[in-house]
């Protein structure tokens, strides 16, 4: 269960049991090992008992002060688990902060410095976001129509530059050099690319995800629209003198 409620820093009224989509994805189209992670939240949630759509009580669902301070304390922490089970390779510049005192002073200035987070809507709206990201979840790290040239030794492939108006580029590497920028594509032992939690589980999302589609369709606002509209035909008290149904009954027998 993944629940999110205002000791936890949640916009939601009460508690709720909400779901999430976490999805590793690697890059750029050089070969560079640029690893990013995209999280695909919902938001709101069921309601402990499963009978309504919990709704923020803000138009965001968590601040990003907060998210910004909790995943500097979280990275940092990993961090620190790291070096303390000797997981980090610090080579080159890097091999000053083997010592421990170094280091340590190392993590105090990550501390003193405010981590950014960058909200906003998406411009195309969340199906714009869903069909980006889609198009990359099982994407290789260089596709067969991206190869060019195997000559001497030498991979010459076709690479899209990003800082000068999307432009298609040539880039020629040595064998070696293009099998390790490869490789550093392929997902260590144990680390799954995408996960899903919450009710969107596997062993969940079976059963609650067909009762957030009747949840959200209840809430919506044509439905509530559609309930307004029906109170306030009924609240006059104008019924049908022979059916008793409201007014503007079109049954044959009237």
């Amino acid at each position: 269960m993944n629940h999110i409620d205002r000791g936890e820093g949640a916009a939601m009224e009460g508690q709720s049991d909400t779901g999430y989509r976490i999805a590793a994805l690697s890059g750029p189209s050089r070969g560079m090992h640029v690893m990013t992670v995209h999280c695909v939240i919902p938001a709101g949630g069921i309601s402990p008992d499963h009978r309504h759509w919990a709704k923020p009580r803000y138009a965001f669902f968590l601040p990003v002060k907060v998210l910004s301070r909790i995943f500097r304390g979280k990275f940092v922490d990993g961090l620190k688990r790291a070096y303390q089970h000797g997981e980090l390779c610090l080579p080159g510049p890097l091999k000053l902060l083997t010592q421990e005192k170094t280091f340590h002073s190392f993590l105090r200035c990550l501390f003193r410095q405010d981590w950014v987070v960058y909200a906003k809507p998406p411009f195309g709206g969340p199906e714009y976001v869903l069909n980006h990201l889609a198009r990359y979840t099982h994407r290789v790290g260089i596709s067969n129509q991206r190869l060019v040239d195997i000559v001497d030794g030498k991979v010459t492939f076709r690479w899209k530059n990003y800082a000068h108006g999307n432009k298609h580029r040539l880039m020629t590497l040595s064998a070696e050099e293009f099998l390790r920028r490869s490789v550093l594509h392929v997902l260590p032992r144990g680390f799954v690319r995408i996960r899903f939690l919450g009710f969107l589980a596997r062993r969940r999302r079976a059963t609650l995800l067909s009762l957030c589609r009747q949840l959200l369709e209840t809430d919506s606002p044509r439905c509530a629209a559609a309930g307004a509209s029906s109170t306030q035909n009924n609240s006059g008290g104008w019924t049908c003198p022979l059916c008793g149904g409201p007014w503007g009954c079109r049954k044959a027998h009237c």
